[in-house]
């Protein structure tokens, strides 16, 4: 197991990740709630879960997942493993059910104009949430750190390589559901939007406010360097 990090200014740090991994789980909810698709990872996620293995907990398949895409990225890059890994490795699936059954609650049948204020309120937060636990440094989703680790290895533009990496989830979850995963989750507006802007708008909070913020803490900027991808 990686060693844990412990950079300077490690509380504000530490404060940003987990606001970020909460955040990140509630736009999943709202993402849900819309009823536009999901976002791009979880696209992949449910539609290979409804295809191979649809006789596991959804819950229990996602850790699965995770914990493989973890095994990859310490091979190329553990310099992105850190607190936020684990905390969205074993919490996320956990939180965003619960954030999804609270929206559903107050708003069980919302109308067209409602679910396009949670889809616009679902990618916002969590393009806004993966930019303050990337910026943070310390450690990021094991999907996340990918694009980030070939950003880093090529020198492309981050913004572009998530969009790539989207579009390949997109169309493995969509494959999937057309080969008759059980359950599985067609792409809707929802998911198109987030695979396309996702990349940009985390550069854009990145540089507009993430990286800002934790300048106004510590005279070095953290080395991730999707922050500084324009």
């Amino acid at each position: 197991m990686p060693k844990i990090r412990k950079p300077d200014n490690f509380v504000p740090r530490l404060i940003m990740t987990i606001a970020g991994v909460l955040l990140c789980s509630l736009a999943v909810g709202f993402f849900k709630c819309s009823r536009f698709g999901v976002d791009p990872f979880q696209c992949f996620s449910w539609g290979l879960w409804g295809k191979i293995a649809y006789m596991l907990p959804f819950g229990t398949f996602y850790i699965i997942v995770n914990a493989a895409l973890l095994i990859v990225d310490l091979f190329l890059d553990k310099h992105y493993i850190g607190i936020a890994t684990f905390i969205n490795l074993f919490l996320t699936g956990y939180i965003v059910s619960f954030s999804e059954s609270v929206i559903s609650h107050f708003c069980p049948e919302p109308s067209f104009a409602v679910r396009c204020v949670f889809l616009v309120i679902g990618i916002l937060i969590i393009c806004f949430a993966a930019s303050l636990y990337m910026t943070s440094d310390l450690g990021v989703s094991t999907y996340d750190a990918i694009p980030i680790i070939i950003s880093n290895r090529t020198k492309w533009q981050f913004r572009f390589v998530r969009i790539g990496t989207d579009i390949i989830c997109v169309l493995i979850g969509t494959i999937c559901v057309f080969l008759g995963a059980k359950d599985g989750q067609y792409p809707g507006v929802g998911t198109i939007i987030a695979a396309f802007f996702m990349g940009p708008l985390v550069d854009f909070f990145n540089r507009k406010f993430s990286r800002p913020v934790l300048a106004k803490f510590s005279k070095t900027i953290p080395a991730t360097k999707a922050g500084s991808a324009s």
